[in-house]
């Protein structure tokens, strides 16, 4: 499943760079993550690092892009697959 940042947010910039895929980035008012880009780590680490970072434990699933290990696998390898010539 996608994640995402609650208004909680305090703004402390330690999620956006631990995230393997550059999901995280600053949005108007908080760190916000892109649920196209966002595998919840699988395939990089066991857990998602930017809720093993958050000081203030904003970071939840997001339950409107609810995805299986499978899809988020899938998304993974299309996210980090060289394209070939």
């Amino acid at each position: 499943m996608s994640l995402k940042i609650t208004d909680q947010c305090v703004n402390c910039d330690v999620c956006e760079p631990v995230c393997p895929n550059k999901a995280i980035s600053l949005g108007p008012e908080i760190y916000e993550i892109a649920p196209d880009l966002c595998t919840d780590c699988v395939g990089h680490f066991d857990t998602p690092q930017c809720v093993e970072v958050c000081p203030v434990e904003c970071i939840i699933v997001d339950p409107d892009h609810a995805e299986s290990r499978e899809q988020l696998l899938a998304k993974y390898d299309a996210l980090t697959r060289e394209d070939t010539p």
